[in-house]
């Protein structure tokens, strides 16, 4: 359920985006359809959540020293080439998520990681502490 629920803010949080940066667009699989809209953007969520799990971590990890020296800025860099990623990866089927430029995906990351966590906050599961 927690994936479920994680699934639909990222594909909430990416759709606002696109609303919000000029540079970041989505093509849905079928332009006809209302639902096929509604479909890649729960597909672009999903690839989002595994290139952020998977080649997120380790890049990550790699850069630590650079989040170190510039105190986190470089996180910006990071998640603009993971969404860049993203966009690459949809390409092959189609459709999906197309950036104008470099720094259109950083500022889409930007957006993106804080409208979902703005949307998360409303939407986070309760935790056994916040119950009693």
């Amino acid at each position: 359920m927690r994936f479920l629920v994680k699934l639909l803010i990222n594909a909430f949080a990416l759709w606002l985006t696109t609303l919000i940066v000029s540079g970041v667009h989505v093509t849905p699989w079928d332009a006809d359809s209302g639902g096929a809209t509604f479909w890649t953007y729960l597909f672009l969520a999903l690839i989002f959540g595994v290139v952020n799990g998977v080649i997120g971590t380790v890049l990550r990890i790699v850069a630590f020293p650079l989040y170190l020296v510039t105190l986190g800025l470089f996180a910006l860099i990071v998640n603009g080439i993971l969404l860049l990623l993203v966009a690459w990866i949809s390409s092959w089927f189609g459709f999906g998520l197309s950036i104008d430029g470099f720094w259109w995906g950083v500022l889409g990351a930007l957006v993106l990681g804080v409208i979902s966590w703005i949307v998360g906050l409303f939407f986070r599961p309760l935790t056994r502490r916040d119950r009693d």
